[in-house]
């Protein structure tokens, strides 16, 4: 088996904290939780920080050289179940018929006041 390859995406800035962006194991690829933090949407709602994530999600995709189709998991955690209709409409447009598996969670808070929503998510390569 393979060892673990730990990734971190220029394009998605540096990393700050003790994680990489994501870590390859044979044909599946761990991405570690996104949020808008550092980008224009950090202040925006629910939809704003969604759209945020996937452009992240998409430059990753990009970068391994695949698409979202390719999503086998995500974790939400969002801070408010109140704009669950606008999050459900972002997801629905970037999954289109490939959904995947998922997990909603409610969190008391993330790692700054203003983020809205934070996901994790697995690739199959």
């Amino acid at each position: 088996m393979p060892q673990p390859e730990r990734i971190n995406y220029p394009q998605l800035g540096e990393v700050k904290a003790p994680y990489v962006h994501a870590v390859k194991h044979g044909d599946t690829l761990y991405v570690s939780g996104l949020t808008a933090f550092g980008t224009p949407a950090q202040q925006g709602d629910i939809a704003e920080q969604a759209e945020a994530i996937f452009s992240q999600l998409k430059l990753i995709a990009d970068a391994e050289q695949t698409s979202l189709a390719a999503l086998l998991k995500v974790t939400i955690f969002i801070t408010a179940f109140t704009d669950i209709a606008a999050l459900r409409a972002v997801l629905f447009r970037h999954y289109g018929s490939h959904l995947p598996a998922s997990s909603l969670v409610q969190v008391s808070g993330l790692f700054s006041a203003d983020l809205r929503i934070e996901i994790e998510a697995i690739f199959a390569l």
